[in-house]
C-alpha cells in the first residue's frame, strides 16, 4: 500500500520506502522496514487477515524455514517493485510479501497437482490485482515485485527443496533473488 496523510510524516521519517532516501543517502534498511510499517489499522488488519488465510496453506507445505524466506524475498521484491513503478512516492505495507505467499502458493499448488482454479488461488490472485489497479493509493509495483519473488521462490522450493540435500540450494536460490532485488 501507500502512505496517506494521516501518519505520513511519521511513517516517512521512521522507515517508509522512498526511492529518493534509499538512493541519495544510501537507507537501504527502508527496503525491510517499509514492510513492517502500515498506514493505519485498516491497512494493517487487510494484510494480515490475508496472511492468515494463505499462511497456513503454503507453510506446511513447504516448511517454516521455507515459509520465512518466501516472506522475506517476497517483501524485498515487492520493495523493488514499489521502487521501479514509483520510486517518489512513499510506500509501506507488508502487501508485497503476502502477495509473494500468494505467489509461492500458486507455484506449490501447481506442481502438485491441484488446480489453481478450482482451489480459488487464481480467483484469489485475479480478484487482488484488479484490487490493486482500481483502487488509489494501492503499490501496485509492490504487489507484482511480490508475486513475482514468491512465485520465482516457490519454484525453486519444488524445483530444488524436494530433495533434501537441494534444501539448501533452494534457499541459497532464493536468497539471490532478494541479492538482485
Amino acid at each position: 500500500g501507500g502512505v496517506g496523510s494521516n501518519g505520513f510524516g511519521t511513517l516517512f521519517t521512521k522507515g517508509a520506502l522512498f526511492g529518493p532516501y534509499v538512493d541519495h543517502l544510501h537507507q537501504y534498511y527502508r527496503l525491510v522496514t517499509a514492510g513492517f510499517l502500515h498506514d493505519g489499522l485498516l491497512h494493517i488488519a487487510f494484510n494480515m487477515l490475508f496472511l492468515f488465510f494463505m499462511g497456513p496453506m503454503l507453510e506446511p507445505a513447504i516448511g517454516r524455514l521455507n515459509f520465512c524466506v518466501v516472506y522475506f524475498v517476497s517483501l524485498l521484491a515487492g520493495s523493488f517493485g514499489a521502487l521501479l513503478f514509483s520510486p517518489q512516492l512513499p510506500t509501506v505495507g507488508a502487501s508485497g510479501a503476502c502477495f509473494g505467499v500468494l505467489g509461492a502458493l500458486i507455484v506449490v499448488a501447481h506442481y502438485r497437482g491441484i488446480s489453481i482454479w478450482q482451489s480459488g488461488l487464481g480467483l484469489t490472485l485475479l480478484i487482488n490485482i484488479v484490487f490493486s489497479l482500481s483502487v488509489s493509493g494501492i503499490s501496485v509495483g509492490g504487489h507484482l515485485g511480490g508475486v513475482a519473488g514468491g512465485a520465482i521462490c516457490g519454484w525453486l522450493i519444488v524445483q530444488l527443496g524436494e530433495r533434501r540435500r537441494m534444501q539448501a540450494a533452494a534457499i541459497a536460490g532464493c536468497l539471490v533473488v532478494a541479492a538482485v532485488s
